[in-house]
């Protein structure tokens, strides 16, 4: 049960590293990566996660462009190796930890492909430590975090070609690690006595001088039980970045949010947060979506390619979908992100919303598991 970094003085138990601390069968290690255009042209996703407790490892990489989702699933036997992140064609390949890395995904039959290198513009923060309480019928508690920047490469998908270039397409890198549902359902046992609940929002912007992040989870009365909110220094170069956190960085010290939803549905068609800076400085930040993507692209609640299901030794398969033929009221659907232009007074920026929400939330107007918003 060996692997190569058990070479390193890194264990954090008495077991070689390729042994999880946690018997859960619902562990997890997942990269994901977001990149857009700033005017809204495109957006693509990238997700990658091993689930040591039920030996598998699964990808996902899906674009939105002219009204059309095209994605790329794939899912294999976790590798003896756990740092091989590779599953069929595709492979993420750490060139120089915490900072640049290259994501590939050769030709093949489903006719999508990539070749991306990420260049960091800002250093690594993490947001704080996510656990729900213990009577919530969704559990999860993870460790989760981010880093802003660009992306350089290529595209291919339906017989074109897309040009990836640092000086247009943003993105952000996202590591979690943890416990969360993913995998084939368990045994249910007693019947829950509460309707299935989350209310999650995550919005990370990028601005001309620097990045902000804003993060939160509320419980079904509308009471935020975790949130994170971060001011992030720019570096022209990844070699002027001051470390792998930057000591600089400056938490947000309150945060405060608004929406807006499309009517019948639950899907935001507009978003205002109010970050408290430090300085005592109150900050009032608009969010106008100009293209959502659903996060289902990627295996989040995909009926059939969901997160940690066993598909064999190897599959993999493509699909594609017109955006404006999806039903915003499926359960499938309810987790998605949008590509979002900015506004915070004068300042214009571009960034990404998260959003998903299930079950109530009587301060923002959302009865039942799936009723349309107030």
């Amino acid at each position: 049960m060996l692997s190569r970094f058990d070479d390193y003085p890194i264990h954090q138990t008495t077991d070689p590293i390729r042994i999880p601390a946690t018997t859960d069968r619902h562990a997890y290690d997942r990269y994901w990566f977001n990149g857009y255009s700033g005017d809204g042209e495109f957006y693509f996703g990238i997700g990658a996660a091993l689930y040591p407790n039920l030996g598998i490892m699964d990808c996902g990489f899906s674009l939105v462009r002219d009204g059309v989702q095209y994605a790329f699933h794939a899912s294999r036997r976790a590798p003896l190796e756990p740092s091989e992140i590779q599953v069929g064609p595709f492979r993420i390949d750490i060139i120089e930890p915490m900072k640049s890395l290259r994501v590939t995904l050769d030709d093949n039959e489903t006719g999508i492909a990539c070749q991306l290198d990420w260049i960091p513009r800002t250093s690594n923060f993490a947001e704080g430590h996510q656990r729900t309480i213990r009577d919530s019928p969704i559990q999860m508690h993870a460790t989760r975090f981010n880093q802003f920047g660009f992306w350089q490469g290529e595209i291919r998908y339906a017989g074109q070609s897309l040009q990836i270039n640092s000086d247009r397409v943003y993105g952000t890198k996202d590591r979690s690690w943890g416990v969360r549902p993913v995998g084939d359902p368990a045994p249910p046992g007693a019947p829950g006595t509460r309707i299935p609940q989350v209310y999650f929002l995550w919005a990370p912007l990028h601005w001309t001088n620097r990045c902000t992040h804003a993060g939160l989870f509320e419980n079904d009365y509308g009471k935020a039980w975790h949130w994170d909110g971060m001011v992030m220094p720019t570096y022209a170069s990844p070699d002027d970045l001051p470390g792998i956190e930057d000591p600089n960085a400056q938490p947000v010290a309150a945060l405060e949010h608004r929406l807006e939803f499309v009517p019948g549905t639950r899907r935001v068609s507009r978003a205002e947060f109010v970050l408290d800076h430090s300085d005592g400085s109150r900050e009032e930040i608009q969010l106008d979506p100009l293209l959502c993507f659903r996060m289902k692209g990627i295996g989040y609640g995909h009926r059939e390619w969901g997160h940690g299901r066993w598909k064999g030794d190897l599959a993999m398969a493509g699909e594609s979908w017109k955006c404006d033929e999806v039903d915003d009221n499926a359960l499938e659907n309810q987790h998605m992100q949008h590509v979002v232009r900015a506004r915070s007074g004068s300042e214009e920026g571009v960034g990404v919303l998260e959003q998903i929400f299930m079950g109530p939330n009587s301060r923002r107007g959302l009865k039942g598991f799936l009723d349309p918003a107030q």
